[in-house]
């Protein structure tokens, strides 16, 4: 059992940690909360379901598929939708809720409400200390850890990532230095969709395809990034590990467990919101998140 809680706290908490700092990543550079970052995950996923059971492309195929059209559509969206209104947060939000309610209504329409899944892409296991894992499981963990650590190194080696830095910490004294604020908050809005779109296709294999699945990945984004702090990327990935381990815990230790799943993500955002409202590494709201 805790080999098993082990392996599959890695995996859910890879997962947790790619998306939710693509949410606050994009929250601190153009201060968007972006509620339909799940929906863009949920995309993902629906693509790559697409690709390999209707078009019949391979799994590579339909992954490079899956992730450059969310990536194009959460752009879009940012030029059409939120660039327009992202001096106001509501407005945001009840955009960004009406973008994934859109995409919700298209997959019923298309694929139904019936569960969806795709075959395992790489088969096997191996042993390491005697615990058996399965290939598909490292698969997520390293895909997911690779796509984190390339941004943690694209924000502190490379210009781009030191202008995403300064935005995020002043617009106002970013735009007097010359940088191009609304292509650097374009540039994230992309990089953010990567993000979901990368959660999405490498963990498409083991979850069920459905058309309302980005609403309880979108009750564990919040609920992460606000135990780890709104805004901080840091605290995200903390969070993310917090939370997935104590989902599987709660799966492992409570019979039906799979069910309190959402329980233990809204328990724990009511509960660091009640004690400590900026998160483990969180910060004063109106302070630098980045």
């Amino acid at each position: 059992m805790l080999a098993r809680i082990l392996v599959n706290g890695l995996m859910l908490s890879a997962t947790y940690a790619v998306l939710a700092v693509g949410f606050s990543l994009i929250f601190s550079v153009a201060r968007i909360f972006n509620m339909a970052h799940s929906a863009l995950y949920m995309l993902a996923a629906v693509l790559v379901f697409v690709g390999i059971n209707v078009l019949g492309f391979s799994y590579a195929l339909s992954a490079v598929m899956s992730i450059g059209i969310t990536i194009l559509f959460g752009i879009m969206c940012y030029i059409l939708l939120f660039d327009k209104v992202k001096v106001h947060e509501t407005a945001v939000m009840i955009i960004s809720i009406a973008v994934a309610m859109l995409l919700q209504e298209i997959f019923l329409m298309t694929l139904g409400a019936h569960y969806r899944g795709i075959p395992s892409f790489v088969v096997g296991s191996v042993e390491i200390l005697s615990v058996y894992l399965l290939y598909q499981h490292l698969f997520i963990i390293l895909g997911c850890l690779i796509a984190i650590f390339i941004l943690l190194m694209l924000l502190k080696k490379t210009n781009l990532g030191k202008a995403i830095r300064a935005v995020s910490q002043d617009i106002e004294i970013a735009n007097l230095m010359g940088i191009n604020v609304s292509r650097v908050c374009l540039i994230t809005m992309g990089i953010s969709a990567g993000l979901a779109a990368i959660a999405g296709v490498v963990a498409a294999p083991l979850q069920p395809i459905q058309p309302f699945m980005w609403l309880e990945s979108l009750i564990t984004i919040l609920a992460v990034v606000v135990l780890g702090g709104l805004g901080s990327l840091k605290g995200s990935i903390f969070g993310a590990i917090i939370l997935g381990f104590s989902q599987i815990i709660v799966v492992a230790i409570i019979p039906g467990g799979s069910f309190l799943r959402g329980a233990v993500s809204l328990a724990t955002m009511v509960l660091v919101l009640t004690i400590r409202p900026e998160g483990l590494a969180g910060v004063a709201f109106e302070e630098e998140r980045l």
